[in-house]
């Protein structure tokens, strides 16, 4: 018995070794065949629902160098990541995205270490702006030649989201409106410039589609978007890590924006003057972030009146004023890391349901507290 389980065992084993020696030869060979195979055969069609990923991207890793001189971090059918787009190539990137026609698959596209002229960005943006893409991130973008005027065309597109980072513009000299205008009147519903340095925006020429803006971490001032009556659909602003100063400033950009709902002014140089300074919000706004800045008690003078979860966190309050307007709706209020030498009365804040004052200088708690929240 023992010799005759000895023998089904290296019976066994054998053929597990034959399985695998040829599953390896095969899966090398059809690696190699299609990673070497240059094809130009896509459906005429522009459907791309018959194949797994790009025939002209096939990679056998998570980062491989096809012919173009690209990168391919990502290549599925709805998804697509290259990377060190230059000059060089970009006709042949556009080319590529040309054949993914509206109804195709392809839906999300990254573009990472990006370096070409404006007019080749132009061209890449205009090229996936008439394409199936709906989601496009672009990172780490240097933008070489002189920014000139660009007649877009913005019909037609699937596009919903674009994301811009870490862009580094060349030319220090040119038309500032041939660069803001083209961002400004995207027909697409979210936007984000992060991380650019970027120092002002247009307000829309028409009425904007966009629902959500995320221009974080650059050095926009206290003149953005003033007076812009063309962003009614807006429901959520985050301005974090900019350079705004004026909170009564902040507050008249919002007021002409009647669906924002979400605004974030976190890790800026906010202060409130006071009294002597009218403040106007959007009524439509419910949740507002003013934490990381420079704000002092007058700030509850200076409060959107609908206003339900308020971010205070790491100012220089030192006490909540009880002649303060009601904040009749406001459930959530962070007053962390302030100056706080006495707990809040909740005389104005009649529905409120969470209050942290962590990190604050209070020894005794006052009965007003107790009484009124």
């Amino acid at each position: 018995v023992t010799e005759n389980m000895r023998s089904l065992r290296n019976v066994f084993l054998y053929k597990c070794l034959f399985a695998l020696t040829f599953w390896n030869h095969i899966n090398l060979s059809v690696e190699n065949e299609l990673f070497t195979s240059v094809s130009n055969d896509f459906p005429e069609d522009g459907s791309d629902k018959k194949i797994k990923s790009l025939p002209l991207l096939y990679t056998n890793s998570h980062q491989s160098k096809a012919n173009f001189d690209w990168v391919v971090i990502q290549n599925t059918t709805e998804s697509l990541s290259l990377s060190e787009i230059t000059n060089g190539n970009v006709k042949k990137l556009v080319a590529l995205l040309s054949n993914f026609r509206q109804g195709s698959r392809l839906q999300n596209l990254t573009l990472t270490n990006v370096s070409v002229d404006w007019n080749a960005l132009m061209e890449i943006f205009q090229t996936v702006w008439h394409s199936s893409i709906e989601y496009f991130n672009i990172n780490s973008v240097t933008q070489l030649s002189d920014i000139v005027s660009y007649a877009f065309n913005y019909s037609g597109t699937s596009m919903k989201a674009l994301t811009m980072k870490k862009v580094l513009i060349t030319d220090l000299y040119f038309t500032q409106d041939d660069l803001y205008q083209i961002f400004a009147n995207m027909n697409i519903a979210a936007l984000t410039i992060a991380e650019t340095e970027m120092v002002h925006m247009l307000c829309p020429s028409s009425d904007s589609p966009f629902r959500y803006l995320n221009f974080l971490n650059n050095d926009l001032t206290d003149l953005l978007f003033q007076k812009c009556d063309k962003l009614i659909k807006l429901e959520t602003l985050i301005l974090q890590k900019n350079k705004f100063e004026s909170l009564s400033k902040v507050s008249f950009m919002t007021s002409r924006m009647k669906s924002l709902k979400y605004l974030d002014m976190s890790n800026n140089l906010l202060h409130h003057d006071g009294a002597d300074v009218q403040c106007q919000w959007a009524e439509s706004l419910t949740e507002l972030d003013l934490s990381s800045n420079h704000l002092i008690d007058a700030v509850f003078e200076c409060l959107p009146v609908n206003i339900e979860k308020l971010d205070l966190q790491n100012n220089q309050i030192s006490s909540v004023p009880r002649e303060m307007a009601e904040l009749k709706s406001l459930k959530e209020l962070n007053l962390a890391s302030n100056r706080l030498a006495d707990l809040p009365g909740c005389s104005g804040f009649t529905s409120l349901e969470f209050l942290n004052i962590e990190v604050n200088l209070i020894l005794t708690p006052s009965a007003d507290f107790f009484q009124s929240c």
